[in-house]
């Protein structure tokens, strides 16, 4: 075995091979190479065992087993029956494989897998149909060209798993794992009996030492995209990225120019969906990224507005993103207290508290509407998220000094919309999507007004909302919390702020006790019985009429035909 300070860093049949492995993992540390017979457990010199039975691979091994390091410090054991079931389909046909990427990465810091990535040395489409024949699993080729297909497997509970069969990029699998992002990513495993595990760029190290590295100095300029990939991971893991890497997605962030929409909508919209995106979209900002993905909220920065306002545009949105993600997590009872960025907001702790109690009645439903997919795609959490980055994008457009020097946004609201709908369209949102930004941001001023308004919320203003709203209303109402706190930050005043969160909890309980089923009740009367009772030809005022029979319906005022037709009859006289 080969030890640098003190701790095994490769082994071997040999001293050459053990020496060989520990200067691929320290290339500029000299190992101490030292004997330990066979039949003595193989132990580092504090007399911690290695979790791991490994030999080197011998210098001839094929598939390009040798040259790289055999890691004797970690126990990556698993057990899963679709990689055993790739495994023999590989077995059988005489080709080596290895796992890669996530997948090693996050069985080596005991987190779950949900996909696994398999490298092979060849015929990777003809070994993923094999695969998924053996399982009765659906199988479709990713890239012919570049030789990886995709099995997709389902359990009894209807939860998918992706194994991916992709042709190993290189001569060897050093020259593989040295085409890949990051080095925590790039570590691979042998799936054979020896079970190897090849980490030539020592991405454990930076697994201990809770960095985010890049493989090579070309990892971005290879692919552009991995930029916004290591901001995602590194608040995922809730790791720092590496100085130098640091450096060097500055240098080349406007590359992401060169990278096709619907990747960077993927790596965004990954991002969102992590309960502390708030960490990755300021280190977006920090690292030069936000004006090649959201320019509209880079254009921000700078644009300074006045009280009650504490911060600058963009400084304000930034926290309106942390303090919905806060909202959210307190809103769904898991860990909000570690939300990043609401400490710098500085509200006061009855904010949070207001929120939860508010909230706490709405747990289940508003975690159902949160992950709904929209168009069958992301979940519905991820447009909040891009509504709350978007939702005063038109603030540069509608800046106004009055006489006394102080600013106002006239109308921002329903300038931005349509600027964020069309952002939403460029990331290639679904129409859904699209719509549900549009939505959100178009009436998120709404509750404020609802909230300051003298009759309160009333069963009318309630339908009122969601009729123009509908499940939208739902998420304008969490932004527009989120909104009042980061204006107001340490100065939020308990009077205007209890006006706020009750109006949002008397929206929310008339929403799921009356109108998540659908806005509109069922009619109680049709366009033919207005004609026919009032005497009416068919028209605009007949539609008028129906509608201010369901939204007195939906206020308890009307319950039956004969109450809708006399209300249409004292209503039809006004012009």
């Amino acid at each position: 075995m080969a030890l640098v300070s003190g701790r095994i860093a490769g082994v071997g049949l040999t001293a050459d091979e053990a020496r060989t492995a520990a200067k691929l993992s320290r290339p500029k540390e000299e190992p101490q190479v030292q004997f330990v017979p066979q039949d003595q457990t193989l132990r580092n010199p504090e007399g911690e065992p290695p979790h791991l039975h490994l030999r080197c691979a011998e210098p001839k091994a094929p598939c390009g087993q040798a040259q790289v390091q055999v890691s004797a410090t970690r126990n990556p054991k698993f057990h899963a029956p679709l990689v055993q079931a790739a495994m023999a389909v590989c077995a059988e046909r005489g080709v080596a494989v290895c796992l890669v990427g996530g997948a090693v990465r996050d069985l080596l810091l005991g987190r779950p897998v949900h996909d696994w990535d398999l490298v092979v040395e060849r015929d990777a489409i003809p070994l993923a149909r094999a695969t998924a024949n053996r399982l009765g699993a659906a199988f479709f080729p990713l890239d012919q060209e570049r030789d990886t297909g995709r099995v997709v497997a389902y359990d009894a509970n209807g939860a998918r798993t992706f194994i991916d069969f992709a042709l190993r990029r290189g001569p060897d699998w050093r020259a593989d794992l040295e085409a890949r992002d990051l080095t925590v990513n790039a570590i691979a495993l042998m799936l054979d009996d020896q079970a190897a595990l090849l980490d030539p760029f020592d991405g454990q190290s930076d697994l201990d030492a809770r960095l985010v590295r890049a493989v090579t100095e070309n990892s971005f300029r290879d692919d552009p995209v991995r930029t916004m990939r290591a901001v995602r991971l590194a608040g995922e893991l809730d790791f720092q990225i590496e100085p130098q890497t640091f450096a060097w997605i500055r240098r080349d962030a406007l590359l992401l120019a060169q990278t096709s929409a619907e990747r960077v909508r993927d790596e965004l919209a990954k991002l969102m969906a992590q309960p502390g995106a708030f960490v990755g979209i300021r280190r977006m900002d920090e690292l030069e990224l936000l004006p090649h993905v959201l320019p509209e909220v880079a254009a921000l920065k700078g644009v300074e507005q006045s009280r009650p306002h504490h911060w600058p545009v963009l400084e304000h949105t930034l926290f309106v993103f942390g303090g919905l993600e806060r909202i959210v997590t307190g809103g769904l009872g898991s860990g909000a207290e570690q939300v990043g960025g609401t400490r710098e907001i500085g509200a006061p702790e009855f904010v949070w508290g207001d929120v939860a109690r508010t909230l706490a009645d709405f747990r289940e439903p508003l975690a159902a509407h949160l992950a709904q997919p929209l168009g069958d795609e992301r979940p519905a959490l991820v447009s909040l998220k891009l509504a709350a980055l978007l939702h005063d994008c038109a603030k540069p457009q509608t800046k106004t000094l009055d006489e006394e020097g102080r600013t106002h946004f006239y109308g921002h609201e329903d300038a931005g919309a349509p600027i964020a709908a069309e952002r939403a369209r460029a990331l290639r949102l679904n129409n859904a999507e699209v719509e549900r930004v549009r939505v959100i941001i178009a009436n998120h001023m709404r509750p404020q007004q609802l909230a300051d308004a003298e009759a309160g919320v009333t069963r009318r203003a309630a339908y009122r909302f969601f009729r123009d709203t509908r499940e939208a209303g739902v998420d304008v109402l969490l932004l527009a919390l989120a909104d009042h706190i980061a204006t107001h930050g340490p100065d939020v005043q308990p009077e205007r702020w209890g006006r706020r969160v009750e109006a949002a909890g008397k929206l929310l309980a008339e929403y799921w006790a009356r109108l998540a089923q659908g806005v509109a009740p069922a009619p109680l009367v049709s366009g033919g019985d207005l004609m026919a009772e009032l005497d009416l030809l068919p028209g605009k005022r007949i539609g008028e009429l129906l509608e201010a029979i369901r939204e007195a319906q939906a206020a308890g005022e009307v319950a039956t035909r004969e109450d809708a037709l006399m209300l249409a009859k004292r209503l039809k006289g006004i012009p």
